[in-house]
Protein backbone atom coordinates (compact mmCIF):
# COMPACT_ATOMS: atom_id res chain seq x y z
CA UNK A 1 0.00 0.00 0.00
CA UNK A 2 1.60 3.76 -0.98
CA UNK A 3 1.97 6.57 1.36
CA UNK A 4 -1.17 8.04 -0.24
CA UNK A 5 -3.26 5.03 0.19
CA UNK A 6 -2.26 4.91 3.90
CA UNK A 7 -3.05 8.34 4.67
CA UNK A 8 -6.01 8.23 2.81
CA UNK A 9 -6.82 5.32 4.94
CA UNK A 10 -5.71 6.80 8.30
CA UNK A 11 -8.26 9.74 7.24
CA UNK A 12 -11.07 7.60 6.77
CA UNK A 13 -10.69 5.73 9.89
CA UNK A 14 -10.19 8.88 11.80
CA UNK A 15 -14.06 9.64 10.82
CA UNK A 16 -15.60 6.69 11.88
CA UNK A 17 -14.99 7.64 15.13
CA UNK A 18 -16.72 6.04 18.28
CA UNK A 19 -16.92 5.96 21.89
CA UNK A 20 -15.43 2.45 22.93
CA UNK A 21 -16.21 3.05 26.08
CA UNK A 22 -20.07 4.47 25.67
CA UNK A 23 -20.64 1.12 23.27
CA UNK A 24 -19.00 -1.30 25.84
CA UNK A 25 -21.43 0.43 29.10
CA UNK A 26 -24.11 -0.27 26.81
CA UNK A 27 -23.52 -4.06 25.58
CA UNK A 28 -22.78 -4.61 29.16
CA UNK A 29 -25.00 -2.76 30.94
CA UNK A 30 -27.82 -3.60 28.57
CA UNK A 31 -27.46 -7.15 28.79
CA UNK A 32 -28.11 -6.70 32.20
CA UNK A 33 -31.28 -4.87 32.04
CA UNK A 34 -32.48 -6.96 28.97
CA UNK A 35 -31.98 -9.65 31.70
CA UNK A 36 -33.89 -8.32 34.22
CA UNK A 37 -36.47 -6.59 31.82
CA UNK A 38 -36.91 -10.38 30.85
CA UNK A 39 -37.78 -11.32 34.40
CA UNK A 40 -40.09 -8.63 34.65
CA UNK A 41 -42.24 -9.20 31.57
CA UNK A 42 -42.53 -12.35 32.96
CA UNK A 43 -43.96 -11.36 36.20
CA UNK A 44 -46.44 -8.86 34.95
CA UNK A 45 -49.43 -9.82 33.57
CA UNK A 46 -53.46 -10.61 34.04
CA UNK A 47 -52.21 -12.22 37.09
CA UNK A 48 -49.03 -11.21 38.50
CA UNK A 49 -46.90 -14.01 39.65
CA UNK A 50 -44.14 -13.77 42.69
CA UNK A 51 -40.63 -13.18 41.76
CA UNK A 52 -39.86 -16.54 43.27
CA UNK A 53 -42.15 -18.70 41.34
CA UNK A 54 -40.73 -17.00 38.19
CA UNK A 55 -37.30 -17.87 39.38
CA UNK A 56 -38.09 -21.33 39.93
CA UNK A 57 -40.19 -22.38 36.74
CA UNK A 58 -37.04 -21.30 35.00
CA UNK A 59 -34.77 -23.59 36.65
CA UNK A 60 -37.39 -26.17 37.54
CA UNK A 61 -38.37 -27.86 34.13
CA UNK A 62 -40.00 -30.79 35.73
CA UNK A 63 -42.62 -28.87 38.23
CA UNK A 64 -46.19 -28.95 37.13
CA UNK A 65 -47.29 -25.64 38.88
CA UNK A 66 -50.28 -24.11 37.23
CA UNK A 67 -47.82 -20.75 37.23
CA UNK A 68 -44.78 -22.69 36.12
CA UNK A 69 -47.03 -24.03 33.27
CA UNK A 70 -48.09 -20.24 32.40
CA UNK A 71 -44.59 -18.81 32.84
CA UNK A 72 -42.99 -21.67 30.31
CA UNK A 73 -45.65 -21.89 27.87
CA UNK A 74 -46.37 -18.45 27.51
CA UNK A 75 -44.29 -15.70 29.37
CA UNK A 76 -40.96 -16.79 28.54
CA UNK A 77 -41.56 -17.39 24.71
CA UNK A 78 -43.69 -13.63 24.81
CA UNK A 79 -40.70 -12.18 26.50
CA UNK A 80 -37.91 -14.13 24.14
CA UNK A 81 -40.11 -13.01 21.64
CA UNK A 82 -39.93 -9.19 22.49
CA UNK A 83 -36.04 -9.20 22.59
CA UNK A 84 -35.40 -10.95 19.24
CA UNK A 85 -37.68 -8.89 17.47
CA UNK A 86 -36.61 -5.89 18.86
CA UNK A 87 -32.91 -6.49 18.04
CA UNK A 88 -34.13 -7.68 14.37
CA UNK A 89 -35.88 -4.63 13.52
CA UNK A 90 -33.48 -2.08 15.41
CA UNK A 91 -30.02 -4.28 14.23
CA UNK A 92 -31.77 -4.00 10.33
CA UNK A 93 -32.80 -0.14 10.67
CA UNK A 94 -29.02 0.37 11.60
CA UNK A 95 -27.62 -1.57 8.47
CA UNK A 96 -30.64 0.20 6.14
CA UNK A 97 -29.28 3.65 7.32
CA UNK A 98 -25.85 2.74 7.00
CA UNK A 99 -25.91 1.63 3.20
CA UNK A 100 -28.43 3.96 2.10
CA UNK A 101 -26.97 7.06 4.03
CA UNK A 102 -30.51 7.74 4.91
CA UNK A 103 -31.53 8.82 8.23
CA UNK A 104 -35.11 8.37 7.65
CA UNK A 105 -34.56 4.35 6.99
CA UNK A 106 -36.19 1.98 8.88
CA UNK A 107 -38.17 -1.63 7.49
CA UNK A 108 -41.39 -0.10 8.31
CA UNK A 109 -40.68 3.08 6.10
CA UNK A 110 -39.23 1.36 3.35
CA UNK A 111 -41.71 -0.73 2.67
CA UNK A 112 -40.34 -4.25 3.87
CA UNK A 113 -42.41 -4.87 6.64
CA UNK A 114 -45.94 -4.11 4.29
CA UNK A 115 -44.44 -6.40 1.82
CA UNK A 116 -44.17 -9.30 4.34
CA UNK A 117 -47.34 -8.82 6.06
CA UNK A 118 -48.83 -9.11 2.53
CA UNK A 119 -47.49 -12.31 1.22
CA UNK A 120 -48.74 -13.50 4.45
CA UNK A 121 -51.76 -12.57 3.74
CA UNK A 122 -51.72 -13.64 0.82
CA UNK A 123 -50.35 -17.40 2.26
CA UNK A 124 -53.57 -16.94 4.48
CA UNK A 125 -56.05 -16.92 1.52
CA UNK A 126 -54.58 -19.28 -0.24
CA UNK A 127 -52.50 -21.54 0.86
CA UNK A 128 -54.75 -21.79 4.67
CA UNK A 129 -52.49 -25.22 5.73
CA UNK A 130 -48.82 -24.02 5.12
CA UNK A 131 -46.51 -24.71 7.92
CA UNK A 132 -44.69 -22.03 9.75
CA UNK A 133 -41.41 -22.58 7.99
CA UNK A 134 -43.52 -21.51 5.05
CA UNK A 135 -44.95 -18.61 6.43
CA UNK A 136 -41.15 -17.52 7.24
CA UNK A 137 -40.50 -17.96 3.47
CA UNK A 138 -43.68 -15.87 2.28
CA UNK A 139 -42.36 -13.55 4.58
CA UNK A 140 -38.98 -12.98 3.34
CA UNK A 141 -40.04 -12.52 -0.30
CA UNK A 142 -42.68 -10.41 1.07
CA UNK A 143 -39.69 -8.29 2.61
CA UNK A 144 -37.83 -8.38 -0.71
CA UNK A 145 -41.20 -7.53 -2.90
CA UNK A 146 -41.32 -4.25 -0.70
CA UNK A 147 -38.17 -2.81 -0.51
CA UNK A 148 -37.84 -3.17 -4.65
CA UNK A 149 -40.78 -1.11 -5.02
CA UNK A 150 -39.97 1.48 -2.83
CA UNK A 151 -36.33 1.85 -4.26
CA UNK A 152 -37.76 1.35 -7.71
CA UNK A 153 -40.69 4.03 -7.32
CA UNK A 154 -38.04 6.07 -5.90
CA UNK A 155 -35.02 5.61 -8.49
CA UNK A 156 -37.87 6.82 -11.14
CA UNK A 157 -37.99 10.73 -9.50
CA UNK A 158 -36.36 13.72 -11.38
CA UNK A 159 -33.34 14.44 -9.10
CA UNK A 160 -32.70 11.01 -7.86
CA UNK A 161 -32.96 9.26 -4.77
CA UNK A 162 -33.54 11.27 -1.61
CA UNK A 163 -34.08 10.48 2.21
CA UNK A 164 -37.77 12.12 2.07
CA UNK A 165 -38.46 10.68 -1.32
CA UNK A 166 -37.80 7.08 -0.26
CA UNK A 167 -39.60 7.82 2.99
CA UNK A 168 -42.91 9.30 0.84
CA UNK A 169 -42.55 6.02 -1.55
CA UNK A 170 -42.25 3.58 1.37
CA UNK A 171 -45.61 5.40 2.99
CA UNK A 172 -47.35 5.74 -0.32
CA UNK A 173 -46.07 1.32 -0.83
CA UNK A 174 -47.22 0.66 2.43
CA UNK A 175 -51.07 2.06 2.30
CA UNK A 176 -50.85 0.17 -0.95
CA UNK A 177 -50.29 -2.99 0.23
CA UNK A 178 -52.33 -2.69 3.70
CA UNK A 179 -55.02 -1.63 1.21
CA UNK A 180 -54.32 -5.08 -0.90
CA UNK A 181 -54.13 -6.66 2.43
CA UNK A 182 -57.67 -5.54 3.82
CA UNK A 183 -59.33 -6.74 0.66
CA UNK A 184 -57.75 -10.29 0.08
CA UNK A 185 -58.68 -10.39 4.04
CA UNK A 186 -62.63 -9.47 3.26
CA UNK A 187 -62.59 -11.82 -0.05
CA UNK A 188 -61.20 -14.78 1.70
CA UNK A 189 -62.50 -14.39 5.40
CA UNK A 190 -58.86 -13.98 6.86
CA UNK A 191 -59.62 -10.66 8.18
CA UNK A 192 -58.95 -11.82 11.59
CA UNK A 193 -55.61 -13.51 11.30
CA UNK A 194 -54.24 -10.52 8.92
CA UNK A 195 -55.72 -7.85 11.67
CA UNK A 196 -53.50 -9.62 13.92
CA UNK A 197 -50.32 -8.86 12.43
CA UNK A 198 -51.30 -4.83 11.53
CA UNK A 199 -51.94 -4.41 14.94
CA UNK A 200 -48.10 -6.12 15.98
CA UNK A 201 -47.61 -7.83 18.84
CA UNK A 202 -46.21 -10.88 20.72
CA UNK A 203 -48.94 -12.10 22.59
CA UNK A 204 -49.71 -16.10 21.53
CA UNK A 205 -46.08 -16.65 20.87
CA UNK A 206 -45.03 -20.17 20.95
CA UNK A 207 -41.74 -21.50 21.63
CA UNK A 208 -41.43 -23.83 18.64
CA UNK A 209 -42.20 -20.46 16.39
CA UNK A 210 -38.85 -19.10 18.00
CA UNK A 211 -36.99 -22.20 17.14
CA UNK A 212 -37.99 -21.84 14.19
CA UNK A 213 -36.78 -18.06 13.25
CA UNK A 214 -33.76 -18.01 15.29
CA UNK A 215 -31.82 -19.47 13.48
CA UNK A 216 -32.40 -16.55 10.54
CA UNK A 217 -32.47 -13.65 12.92
CA UNK A 218 -28.49 -15.20 14.58
CA UNK A 219 -27.55 -15.53 10.67
CA UNK A 220 -28.47 -12.11 10.38
CA UNK A 221 -26.87 -10.35 13.37
CA UNK A 222 -23.64 -12.44 12.30
CA UNK A 223 -23.40 -11.27 8.52
CA UNK A 224 -24.54 -7.72 9.81
CA UNK A 225 -22.01 -8.17 11.73
CA UNK A 226 -18.82 -9.07 9.69
CA UNK A 227 -19.64 -6.52 6.94
CA UNK A 228 -20.39 -3.92 9.82
CA UNK A 229 -16.60 -2.20 9.18
CA UNK A 230 -17.31 -1.46 5.55
CA UNK A 231 -20.85 -0.28 6.30
CA UNK A 232 -19.48 2.31 7.96
CA UNK A 233 -16.64 3.03 5.36
CA UNK A 234 -19.91 3.10 2.92
CA UNK A 235 -21.81 5.15 5.24
CA UNK A 236 -19.14 7.89 4.81
CA UNK A 237 -20.48 7.83 0.54
CA UNK A 238 -19.74 5.52 -2.23
CA UNK A 239 -16.70 7.39 -4.08
CA UNK A 240 -14.83 6.72 -0.77
CA UNK A 241 -15.27 3.35 -0.16
CA UNK A 242 -15.08 2.54 -3.97
CA UNK A 243 -12.05 4.32 -3.37
CA UNK A 244 -10.53 2.06 -0.60
CA UNK A 245 -11.26 -0.69 -2.72
CA UNK A 246 -14.84 -2.43 -1.30
CA UNK A 247 -16.68 -4.01 -3.07
CA UNK A 248 -19.92 -1.85 -2.77
CA UNK A 249 -22.07 -3.75 -4.84
CA UNK A 250 -21.34 -6.53 -2.69
CA UNK A 251 -21.59 -4.70 0.50
CA UNK A 252 -25.10 -4.05 -0.20
CA UNK A 253 -26.36 -7.55 -1.09
CA UNK A 254 -24.95 -8.81 1.80
CA UNK A 255 -26.74 -5.81 3.94
CA UNK A 256 -30.16 -6.52 2.00
CA UNK A 257 -29.95 -10.50 2.87
CA UNK A 258 -29.07 -9.53 6.21
CA UNK A 259 -31.67 -6.74 6.70
CA UNK A 260 -34.55 -9.70 4.61
CA UNK A 261 -33.63 -12.15 7.26
CA UNK A 262 -33.87 -9.74 10.09
CA UNK A 263 -37.10 -8.11 9.04
CA UNK A 264 -38.79 -11.27 7.76
CA UNK A 265 -38.53 -13.21 10.88
CA UNK A 266 -39.58 -10.30 13.01
CA UNK A 267 -42.66 -10.06 10.65
CA UNK A 268 -43.44 -13.78 11.01
CA UNK A 269 -43.61 -13.29 14.54
CA UNK A 270 -44.85 -9.91 15.08
CA UNK A 271 -46.24 -8.80 12.02
CA UNK A 272 -45.74 -4.95 11.95
CA UNK A 273 -44.12 -3.38 14.43
CA UNK A 274 -42.97 0.29 13.43
CA UNK A 275 -39.94 2.76 14.21
CA UNK A 276 -38.25 0.44 16.33
CA UNK A 277 -35.57 0.20 13.28
CA UNK A 278 -35.95 4.09 12.63
CA UNK A 279 -35.31 5.38 16.76
CA UNK A 280 -32.45 2.66 18.39
CA UNK A 281 -30.37 3.20 15.31
CA UNK A 282 -30.47 7.10 15.88
CA UNK A 283 -29.83 7.21 19.67
CA UNK A 284 -27.42 4.27 19.55
CA UNK A 285 -25.41 6.69 17.12
CA UNK A 286 -25.52 9.44 19.23
CA UNK A 287 -23.97 7.47 22.12
CA UNK A 288 -20.88 5.52 20.40
CA UNK A 289 -20.51 7.71 17.39
CA UNK A 290 -20.01 6.34 13.57
CA UNK A 291 -18.83 3.22 13.83
CA UNK A 292 -21.16 0.87 12.90
CA UNK A 293 -19.23 -1.87 14.57
CA UNK A 294 -20.15 -0.91 17.88
CA UNK A 295 -23.83 0.60 16.07
CA UNK A 296 -24.89 -2.37 15.18
CA UNK A 297 -24.55 -4.94 18.68
CA UNK A 298 -25.49 -2.32 20.62
CA UNK A 299 -28.70 -1.03 18.64
CA UNK A 300 -30.05 -4.92 18.79
CA UNK A 301 -29.45 -4.44 22.53
CA UNK A 302 -31.07 -1.60 23.10
CA UNK A 303 -33.72 -2.33 20.61
CA UNK A 304 -34.99 -6.05 22.49
CA UNK A 305 -35.04 -3.42 25.92
CA UNK A 306 -37.14 -1.44 23.92
CA UNK A 307 -39.47 -3.83 22.41
CA UNK A 308 -40.05 -5.55 25.80
CA UNK A 309 -40.18 -2.67 27.65
CA UNK A 310 -43.44 -1.43 24.83
CA UNK A 311 -45.26 -4.84 25.57
CA UNK A 312 -45.44 -4.07 29.53
CA UNK A 313 -46.43 -0.66 28.99
CA UNK A 314 -49.33 -2.59 26.52
CA UNK A 315 -49.98 -4.84 29.09
CA UNK A 316 -50.33 -1.94 31.94
CA UNK A 317 -51.80 0.86 30.06
CA UNK A 318 -55.13 -0.46 30.06
CA UNK A 319 -54.82 -3.95 31.98
CA UNK A 320 -57.02 -6.47 31.66
CA UNK A 321 -57.36 -5.40 27.96
CA UNK A 322 -53.68 -5.20 25.76
CA UNK A 323 -52.45 -2.67 24.44
CA UNK A 324 -50.76 -3.60 20.96
CA UNK A 325 -47.17 -3.22 21.16
CA UNK A 326 -46.86 -1.62 17.48
CA UNK A 327 -48.82 1.13 18.94
CA UNK A 328 -46.59 1.68 21.95
CA UNK A 329 -43.54 2.31 19.61
CA UNK A 330 -45.58 4.41 17.33
CA UNK A 331 -46.22 6.93 19.82
CA UNK A 332 -42.62 6.93 20.40
CA UNK A 333 -41.13 6.78 16.54
CA UNK A 334 -44.11 9.07 14.97
CA UNK A 335 -42.87 11.83 16.27
CA UNK A 336 -39.46 11.05 15.72
CA UNK A 337 -40.15 10.39 12.38
CA UNK A 338 -41.54 13.77 11.85
CA UNK A 339 -38.79 15.67 13.29
CA UNK A 340 -35.99 13.85 11.21
CA UNK A 341 -38.46 14.34 7.97
CA UNK A 342 -38.67 18.17 8.77
CA UNK A 343 -34.82 18.30 8.97
CA UNK A 344 -34.07 16.34 5.69
CA UNK A 345 -36.91 18.23 3.90
CA UNK A 346 -34.71 20.61 2.31
CA UNK A 347 -33.30 17.44 0.16
CA UNK A 348 -36.45 17.12 -1.75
Amino acid sequence: MSHNENNHTELVESRIHSNRLFGSLIILGGSILLLFSVIASIHFGAADLSYHAVWSALFDFNSDNSSHVIIRELRLPRAIAAVIVGAALAASGAIMQGMTRNPLADPSIMGVTSGSSFLIAIAFAFLPAISYSGLISFSFIGAGLGAALVFGISSLSKGGVTPVKLALAGSAIASLLSALSTAIGIKYNVSKDISYWYAGGVSGVQMQQLMYVLPFVAGGLILALLISRSISILSLGEEIAKGLGQNTRLIKLLGTIAVLFLTGAAVSIAGMIGFVGLVIPHITRFIVGVDYRWIIPCSAILGGILLIVADIVGRMVNAPFETPVGAVTALIGVPFFLYLARKEGRGL
